[in-house]
């Protein structure tokens, strides 16, 4: 079995005349840092410039990533529907108002209502209430879905067991705990 033709290379032998090809500077090029013998630069180097990996912005902990946007509409929006219209997120969907995925909606006051409306929103500015309040009109604010603090520890301690050990498994705790007798200790210490 014999190698493909031109499959293999001979070895590119360095300093060997100039008519190798690869004499005198040895493929290094002329004199500098590289052309030196055990000189190189370190990964990521750029000659003394600002390198790529600190120009670059620090990817960490940012609260922009906690920020809640919220679908706004004015008053002015609103002054198209009816009297006695309910204005919720699927009222303000079907009509193209808001669209997409947001934490709410929030009324602003900019414009003027002529007729009362019951509004369902998340967030209302004050001068937006003022208005459909004037206008007769009554607001909801939608509570969030959470529950408060106090039910939630009351049901974890109802059902979360007294105590348990490192392997997961539950262990018996008695509602009196035994006091640890003190040995006694003899008179000669």
């Amino acid at each position: 079995m014999r190698t493909r033709p031109g499959s293999r290379h001979r070895v590119k032998r360095l300093g060997s005349g100039e008519s190798s090809g690869h004499g005198k500077t040895s493929g290094k090029g002329h004199k500098g840092q590289k052309a030196r013998s055990g000189g190189s630069l370190r990964l990521g180097f750029e000659g003394g410039q600002m390198p790529l990996i600190r120009r670059l912005p620090k990817r960490s902990f940012n609260n922009a990533a906690f920020h809640k946007t919220y679908s706004v509409v004015n008053l002015r929006d609103l002054s198209d529907f009816k009297a006695g219209t309910v204005i919720n997120e699927q009222v303000l969907r079907e009509s193209n108002l808001i669209r997409g995925r947001t934490a709410g909606i929030k009324i602003l006051g900019d414009g003027e209502l002529k007729h009362g409306l019951t509004i369902e929103v998340d967030k209302i500015s004050a001068s937006a209430r003022q208005k459909v309040e004037k206008s007769g009109g009554t607001i909801k604010i939608r509570e969030k879905s959470t529950r408060s603090s106090t039910e939630s520890v009351d049901q974890e301690t109802a059902t979360k067991p007294t105590a348990s050990t490192k392997n997961g498994r539950a262990k018996k705790v008695s509602s009196k705990a035994a006091p640890k007798k003190k040995k006694k200790q003899s008179e000669k210490d």
